[in-house]
């Protein structure tokens, strides 16, 4: 078993871990009507857009979300939150250094012992979802978990929905697929980009992600016999008919949406193996990108 397999079936576990721990955080975590940016890189930004979109959907505040090396210092926030597994990122670094003395901070990480501890103002570790495989699967997850536990959002058959994604067989003929559409609408579009960089960086396969309603606007050229159309929440009308119009695979998400990312996670290393790669070591990424001065 790889690292990334054994990471990613620990998921509901870290998840409940997360939930029973987020009121120790509540001050580390934007208050509502706080006007809040959150920041990430790779799948951070990702999770990072899902959060974004829960929070101000909630109705809690004005929320938005940039990778680190994007952020808009020209506008004021009153707590960035910055999601960073190793801690170490360059991007991240920096920009919580430049926002020192100005803008409150709040750094969710995985390792309690890199310099993210000092460079924040608030810190939430999350050290039992650290991960071996380079490729990140419950630590992005857990994070969210985290959020939108203190957001009041987290359901309880997400847990439940996780361990069935855990189960149940990917769907036949999935892996043999040459080209996978992921779509998502709302707080799913963050965990379409997600589930399309899982594939990318542990499968090296072609791999796209889209709000669900853009779909239709070019993209849906690609599909064809031979790829596969994955769905996160409810579709838009007629969508799935168009889709199988296509000849592609339709991929309905009947589970909670983060549950499904967890099934989208298991078609990467599935598709991984199959291609013969190593989902823990993908091709050019490192843990942790961190930039020579």
């Amino acid at each position: 078993m790889t690292h990334a397999e054994d990471e990613l079936a620990s998921q509901p576990e870290c998840w409940e871990r997360a939930v029973s721990q987020a009121p120790r955080f509540l001050k580390a975590l934007p208050a509502p009507g706080e006007r809040v940016a959150i920041v990430g890189c790779g799948t951070s930004y990702f999770m990072a857009q899902a959060a974004a979109a829960l929070r101000e959907g909630a109705g809690q505040g004005e929320t938005d979300a940039f990778a680190a090396s994007e952020f808009p210092h020209g506008r004021r926030y009153d707590r960035v939150v910055a999601l960073t597994r190793s801690g170490t990122t360059t991007e991240v670094l920096d920009l919580l250094a430049r926002l020192r003395d100005g803008t409150r901070t709040t750094a969710i990480t995985a390792d309690p012992d890199t310099p993210v501890m000092t460079a924040a103002d608030d810190v939430a570790v999350l050290d039992f979802a650290d991960e071996r495989s380079v490729v990140q699967t419950r630590f992005a997850t857990t994070a969210l978990t985290l959020l939108r536990a203190h957001l009041g959002l987290h359901p309880g058959t997400a847990v439940t929905d996780a361990r069935t994604a855990l189960t149940e067989p990917v769907p036949e003929g999935l892996v043999e697929c040459g080209q996978f559409t992921f779509l998502g609408r709302g707080w799913t579009v963050g965990l379409a980009n997600e589930a399309g960089l899982k594939m990318r960086e542990a499968a090296l396969a072609w791999a796209e992600a889209y709000p669900a309603m853009e779909y239709r606007h070019g993209p849906i050229s690609v599909s064809t016999a031979g790829t596969a159309t994955w769905m996160f929440g409810d579709a838009p009308d007629g969508l799935p008919e168009q889709v199988r119009g296509t000849g592609a695979s339709w991929i309905a998400g009947h589970l909670d949406p983060l549950a499904e990312l967890v099934r989208a996670q298991r078609l990467a290393v599935a598709v991984a193996a199959a291609r013969g790669l190593d989902p823990d070591r993908p091709r050019h990424l490192t843990r942790s990108v961190i930039l020579a001065p």
